[in-house]
């Protein structure tokens, strides 16, 4: 099994500079020698030296327990994963057909990425769902917090404001047609305040503050188990500046992917990655695709494209496996790239405060 740098103990300066170097894990460090890494990384003989002392330090004394570690690791049968996809929990979005789509909502341990031109509203989704994983679980929701890492400065603290207020005002009207015990308690903790409070925002102005941040959630995740949403709004900005070298960059994206799939299965949490189009030029025609290459479009378990049709917001889902086998689906695309359309108007911000609210299944619909 092989063990993250961000376990050693490094300094953050030199974590950083071998992260942004495309080094992810102690087995990539081990063959290679002191003067090479100093060149590579932008380190001095004495600081590459000292790394590589450290790090084959700490692998030969915890060779064993990670051994055993990795043998534990392989200790699950199908029949557990079957009863793990079945127990499924998701994060509703307030959008039915969204929901309907992707078979409840934004599933946890699962990477899910939107793509679309600018102002087309994946921001705008983004702060819907870190207010959404807060929902009390007598409500449907997951009842956790969720972490924001924004790469453009979209994030919008009014908007976030206006988006928890309308979804308190709706678990109250909920809450008048369902007398239970449990809801009006439950929404006495869910207050504006709480909300504002459990969503995390880190901001990243390039990509060696993305990568740092990103190797260092595990960190904040053990302090703060009930984060349920990991949230990268802008994947690819960071990407686009001074990073001149391809292979790099697709190097730092592929360990990048990795993490997001890692912290997704080991603290059971929903990984929302945010891409913006591109132009990709195919004969004689120009077509619109999403940012960073064709091997970045494999990098996440759900892939959501949103475009603009007839001046609506519709939403065009490639069908990954997750969503094949979910219950929800209407249909069954025989093959992997088969594309469903939904209507992504955002029902939840149309209702009147007099409205009725909507019926209760996986969670509170508009």
């Amino acid at each position: 099994m092989q063990r993250d740098l961000v376990s050693f103990p490094l300094s953050p300066a030199v974590r950083v500079k071998l992260v942004s170097a495309g080094f992810q894990t102690a087995e990539e460090l081990l063959e290679i020698k002191p003067s090479e890494l100093s060149k590579e990384v932008g380190i001095s003989k004495e600081e590459a030296l000292e790394t590589l002392q450290i790090i084959r330090r700490e692998c030969l004394t915890s060779k064993p327990r990670y051994a055993a570690t990795a043998e534990l690791g392989k200790k699950c049968t199908a029949l557990e994963l079957l009863e793990q996809e079945h127990t499924q929990s998701f994060i509703i979005t307030f959008c039915s057909a969204l929901d309907n789509i992707l078979g409840g909502g934004i599933p946890l341990t699962k990477t899910t990425e939107i793509c679309g031109v600018p102002g087309i509203g994946k921001t705008q989704l983004c702060m819907q769902l870190a207010v959404d994983v807060q929902i009390p679980e007598c409500f449907g929701g997951v009842e956790g917090e969720a972490v924001f890492i924004d790469t453009e400065g979209s994030f919008m603290v009014d908007r976030v404001v206006d988006l928890a207020a309308a979804c308190i005002q709706h678990l109250h009207l909920i809450a008048g047609t369902h007398m239970g015990e449990e809801h009006p308690k439950a929404l006495e903790d869910f207050t504006l305040e709480n909300i504002l409070s459990h969503i995390y925002y880190f901001r990243c102005r390039d990509y060696t503050e993305l990568l740092a941040q990103v190797y260092l959630l595990p960190d904040f995740l053990s302090e703060h188990s009930k984060v349920r949403l990991v949230i990268v709004d802008g994947i690819a900005f960071p990407f686009r500046h001074d990073l001149d070298d391809l292979s790099l960059r697709t190097r730092l994206l592929n360990g990048l992917a990795q993490q997001m799939i890692s912290l997704a299965n080991s603290h059971r949490l929903a990984v929302l990655l945010t891409n913006q189009m591109t132009t990709k030029i195919d004969r004689n025609r120009a077509l619109l695709v999403p940012a960073l290459g064709e091997s970045w479009g494999h990098a996440a378990t759900i892939r959501l494209i949103f475009h603009w049709d007839q001046k609506q917001r519709n939403s065009t889902l490639p069908f990954m496996a997750t969503v094949l086998e979910s219950p929800e689906c209407s249909e069954s695309p025989q093959a992997s790239n088969s594309m469903i359309t939904c209507d992504l108007a955002l029902e939840a911000m149309r209702k009147q405060p007099g409205g009725q609210p909507g019926k209760v299944n996986t969670g509170p619909q508009s």
